[in-house]
């Protein structure tokens, strides 16, 4: 974006920033009572049960900017909240967002970050309500907090998975790890030797993973379509091993995966092959796929047949069991979580 189309953020003060940011946003739900303009917003849930969620990103944490657009950061900061939301087996309804910014950021740059939140909000039906803004010294720090609202008592927890449920996952998993580790390999390529251009040919789809991930409305839309109610789920945001690992913890159980049954997309695999990695590693430790993992009770495995986007790894054990992966070769091993590690330094 060019400098003589720069407005910055002082020009406009706290309040008319947050105006010109939120104008747009139409309401898409009747328990959306009162938005954004006044000291808080106002929400009826109509005697349903509402779900709370809370997700901060931190950038150079959770996201670097050299090769992350605004506009996909605002999308996938939405994203990441509402799969939370989805992972309850309910359905999002309202977002607030609050930002800290240094003055390195213009008014434009927000505009298209706030884009990004827009397009996410109205591909899944959801009002923004409120939020903040803030200075930070440097850097940028988001807050996004998903409300939702389910029918009482069909809120899936991660510890009520029970011996022998199926463990699914949907989509496939894996493909975000792999466009961090090309993202990663281009930036450092770019630093060394900023004549050199980024080499993204045909890797779209992991790229896409990783820069734009979709919330899975569609699996909790089956779900309510076929009275299918998971045992227990949650989504995967930090790796497969890991989540399984969560369920099995939470739920007092064991589990077995097999590793021919982990879906892993063939544009991902190549990528793998191609970085000397083994897909099988990125799809069990690869973090912010974004899918959801659930259990299921085996009466419910007819219904899911049908749902290509549901692949069946393995299911679940008495705990003296242990977490077992079997290999293709048909060998065991012991099942560690070597995921996205939050306080690692």
């Amino acid at each position: 974006m060019s400098e003589t189309n720069r407005t910055e953020i002082s020009s406009l003060g706290e309040f008319r920033l947050i105006e010109r940011l939120t104008k747009n946003f139409e309401i898409h739900n009747a328990s959306t009572i009162l938005t954004v303009g006044d000291d808080a917003a106002v929400i009826d849930h109509f005697g349903k049960q509402t779900v709370v969620t809370t997700d901060l990103l931190i950038e150079g944490i959770h996201f670097d900017l050299m090769y992350t657009p605004l506009k996909h950061l605002g999308y996938k900061s939405v994203m990441v909240n509402l799969s939370d939301i989805y992972a309850m087996n309910a359905v999002p309804t309202q977002i607030t967002v609050s930002i800290g910014i240094s003055n390195r950021f213009s008014v434009e740059a927000l505009d298209e970050f706030y884009e990004g939140i827009y397009a996410a909000c109205e591909k899944h039906g959801v009002d923004l309500v409120g939020g903040d803004t803030s200075s930070s010294q440097k850097g940028f720090i988001i807050s996004v907090t998903a409300i939702g609202e389910v029918s009482p008592d069909r809120f899936v927890k991660r510890s009520t998975a029970k011996k022998g449920d199926l463990i699914c996952v949907s989509g496939h998993v894996g493909g975000a790890f792999l466009g961090l580790t090309l993202m990663e390999r281009e930036k450092k390529i770019y630093l060394e030797n900023p004549a050199i251009q980024p080499d993204l040919e045909g890797e779209d789809y992991i790229v896409g993973c990783l820069l734009k991930p979709e919330a899975r409305k569609d699996i909790i839309e089956f779900f309510a379509s076929n009275e299918i109610i998971p045992t227990a789920m949650m989504d995967v945001s930090d790796g497969v091993s890991s989540e399984v690992m969560h369920l099995c913890h939470q739920s007092n159980l064991g589990c077995v995966l097999y590793e021919e049954k982990l879906p892993i997309h063939e544009a991902a695999r190549k990528a793998a092959y191609k970085f000397g990695l083994d897909p099988t590693v990125c799809a069990l430790n690869g973090g912010e796929d974004y899918e959801l993992i659930f259990t299921l009770a085996q009466s419910d495995y007819d219904k899911i047949t049908l749902n290509e986007e549901i692949a069946v790894i393995g299911y679940m054990t008495e705990p003296e069991k242990g977490y077992q992966f079997i290999s293709k070769g048909g060998n065991t091993h012991p099942i560690t979580a070597q995921g996205w590690n939050a306080f690692e330094s």
